[in-house]
């Protein structure tokens, strides 16, 4: 059974950094797609980076290119989310999720597999 695993998260002040860690188990194939996705109270959920495992190709909302970095250590199945320059909108929680294949827009896309989720808070 396939289990991820997130941590990470803090309340940092604006302009703060964090660095979120997805831990993915049970997950045997060697190529699968993985992002990190936020939801803040009384929004709907958001797509915020991904990362194809064959290519190592990212995508990442505009909203935060140029300060997050997504990244992954496929020898410890590890996903991380480097968070640079918070802003009070990153306030959210996030979540890591995998599938085995994503087709079309990655940062849309229903993934199988979902962690629990960390929370960021970021104050002004």
């Amino acid at each position: 059974q396939v289990q991820l695993m997130e941590s990470g998260g803090d309340s940092v002040q604006t302009g703060g950094s964090l660095r979120l860690s997805c831990t993915i188990s049970g997950y045997t194939r060697i190529s699968y797609f993985m992002g990190w996705f936020r939801q803040a109270p009384g929004k709907g959920r958001e797509g915020v980076a991904t990362i194809d495992a064959d290519t190592r190709t990212t995508y990442y909302a505009d909203s935060v290119k140029g300060r997050f970095t997504i990244s992954a250590d496929y020898g410890k199945n590890t996903l991380y989310l480097q968070m640079n320059s918070l802003q009070p909108e990153d306030t959210a929680m996030y979540y890591c999720a995998a599938d085995h294949f994503i087709d079309g827009d990655r940062l849309s896309a229903d993934y199988s597999y979902w962690g629990q989720g960390t929370q960021v808070t970021v104050s002004s």
